[in-house]
């Protein structure tokens, strides 16, 4: 394989089944890569991933999924978060779904975390060769607006790296990769609607007017960033797996069969495309159009 292939995870909650499928095909196969960039339910499923834990995050999604501890709207009035990263991170990654943080630390992988910078409205990325609070890194990117949590880590108050790099190819590409495999959560042809709660993030976020910001123009990067990647996967430079248009579930979905069948078509796709896709890490970099 080429060393410059960068593996890029996208969100989207429980969405996220899919990609976890995906990556546990991989790991049967002992498919690794030098780099790694995942975005919010990206990142969490990229944890398991690179501390080679097969099937934890389906384990983690599937068995709490209806669990008023992990997905709650409750939780909102309880200062968590719908999705209630503390039970998430400590509870199930420390006793549960025990996360191998030994492992973890010996991997050889870049893995780097985009997260949202609340004052600016601006991208903050972290790696675990720069922070020793990955994990935090990763509630960060995984703390949705409006019903999540801000993070405070390294002197900045953060949220999910979705708002502001949905899909972090352009960072993968700044890191000097030359290839992108990209894990997408939503079907081809799919384009995010207009942001319809500008007045709830105004009154949620007072002090906070380029996050506003950045949360009114957010369909339009995440939309232009899709135009980008159709037209790098047309030159060949980009692999993209995606779900089919009735694989869908919603962000938080807590229907135990609908995301074991979410899981199984993310590793079925993966399977199926195997030869595809072994074939393209192959090509050289001189059959790529510019």
């Amino acid at each position: 394989m080429d060393a410059n292939v960068g593996l890029v995870l996208e969100g989207g909650g429980m969405r996220g089944l899919y990609t976890a499928g995906v990556l546990d095909y991989f790991m049967d196969h002992q498919l690794y890569f030098p780099y790694v960039v995942g975005v919010s339910a990206g990142a969490c499923n990229a944890l398991s991933y690179l501390s080679r834990q097969k099937d934890r995050s389906r384990q983690v999604n599937v068995n709490f999924a209806n669990d008023p501890r992990y997905i709650n709207y409750r939780n909102l009035f309880k200062g968590k978060g719908i999705f209630n990263m503390e039970f998430l991170f400590n509870d199930i990654a420390k006793e549960l779904i025990p996360f191998d943080y030994e492992t973890f630390q010996s991997i050889a992988e870049r893995l780097v975390i985009p997260t949202t910078n609340c004052q600016t409205g601006k991208a903050v990325y972290f790696e675990k060769s720069n922070t020793d609070d990955v994990i935090e890194a990763v509630k960060a990117s995984s703390s949705l607006p409006l019903v999540g949590k801000p993070v405070e880590l390294a002197g900045y108050t953060l949220l999910d790296g979705g708002i502001v790099d949905p899909i972090p190819i352009r960072k993968s590409i700044e890191d000097g990769n030359k290839k992108h495999l990209i894990i997408l959560t939503r079907p081809k042809g799919y384009r995010k609607k207009p942001f319809r709660a500008k007045m709830t993030a105004r009154i949620i976020y007072p002090h906070y007017k380029n996050l506003v910001k950045a949360l009114e123009i957010r369909h339009q990067v995440y939309n232009e960033t899709l135009a980008f990647i159709e037209a790098r996967e047309e030159a060949g430079d980009v692999y993209v797996i995606r779900p089919e248009a009735h694989e869908q579930v919603k962000r938080a979905e807590k229907d135990p069969q609908k995301l074991d069948s979410l899981h199984q078509a993310g590793y079925f796709a993966a399977e199926k495309q195997h030869d595809q896709l072994n074939a393209w890490l192959n090509r050289s970099q001189s059959q790529i159009t510019v």
